[in-house]
């Protein structure tokens, strides 16, 4: 019972880190960045949500109110980011935009720092009623975990349904197979990557509410060590694979909560970077990545 607890507890730390690990995946696949900044999206969200809930309530009408308002926020800041910081260095090397990346997190971490009607302490995030299902063996569940699990699931597979069945899906998918030829063939890829970014910002978004939920707590820090996870659960799986960071999110979130429960809480962050280690080792291209062959 011990194990299908941990496992419980596994699924619902797993589902948040494969949120937030689709925005790092899905950037990466179109425009090869890894968007660092995308971890402290999530603590945008978090704070949104904090001011929503303060304000209306934390009955279901203000969870509501809170994950759209989140949502709406975050898309604007993603779009932002990337129309102010990392358009103008598309054509640039790699290494400006990724230190570009780095700049923007410090912003975003100790702009919020200095925000008067935020600051650097630390607050009580306002946390539904918890009610711990209980089961034979001393198994239980708590409405948070359910909530968190199925929402996570819920915005996985639309996701998955925007990517592969909608028009823009399929301009997604044509701007990640080659940027050039679908600008050719009259794709709006600036337009593309704008929404990629809003797309994932969106997710993280709900990944931040859904982790302040759990762990009832918010600081402009929140979100650098959930976005370093999620970062090491995206190449897990595979970077730029949809599929794969949702896989990666799993196994990283249930090898966090076996570590706690069965090791020590403290080696919980080294296992999860020991993970990332091994993998690029063993495979580098992750669980679902695809190797790419380049001429010369």
């Amino acid at each position: 019972m011990i194990v299908l607890q941990q496992l419980i507890n596994g699924v619902s730390l797993g589902s948040i880190y494969a949120l937030i690990a689709l925005g790092y995946t899905m950037v990466y696949g179109i425009v090869l960045l890894i968007n660092f900044a995308h971890g402290d999206i999530i603590m945008v969200g978090a704070y949104v949500a904090f001011f929503v809930l303060g304000a209306i309530g934390t009955g279901p009408l203000g969870m509501l109110a809170a994950f759209v308002v989140a949502m709406i926020v975050c898309a604007a800041f993603g779009v932002t980011i990337e129309r102010l910081a990392y358009r103008p260095l598309r054509s640039s090397p790699r290494l400006n935009s990724l230190i570009t990346a780095i700049a923007v997190s410090l912003i975003l971490e100790n702009g919020g720092r200095v925000i008067p009607f935020i600051g650097p302490n630390p607050r009580q995030f306002p946390q539904p009623k918890v009610v711990n299902i209980q089961f034979g063996g001393g198994l239980s569940i708590s409405n948070i975990q359910v909530i968190v699990i199925i929402l996570s699931a819920l915005l996985m597979v639309a996701l998955n349904y925007i990517v592969n069945y909608t028009k823009r899906g399929k301009a997604m998918r044509a701007v990640s197979f080659d940027l050039k030829a679908a600008s050719l063939m009259g794709v709006s890829v600036n337009g593309i990557i704008a929404f990629t970014f809003g797309l994932g910002s969106i997710l993280a978004a709900a990944a931040g509410v859904l982790y302040a939920s759990a762990y009832p707590q918010v600081n402009p820090l929140m979100g650098m060590m959930p976005g370093l996870k999620a970062f090491v659960a995206a190449v897990l799986g595979g970077i730029g694979s949809i599929p794969g960071a949702m896989i990666g999110g799993l196994i990283l979130g249930i090898a966090e909560t076996f570590t706690k429960g069965f090791i020590s809480s403290q080696f919980s962050d080294a296992i999860s970077f020991s993970i990332l280690i091994i993998v690029l080792l063993i495979k580098p291209t992750g669980i679902m990545g695809k190797k790419l062959r380049v001429k010369v």
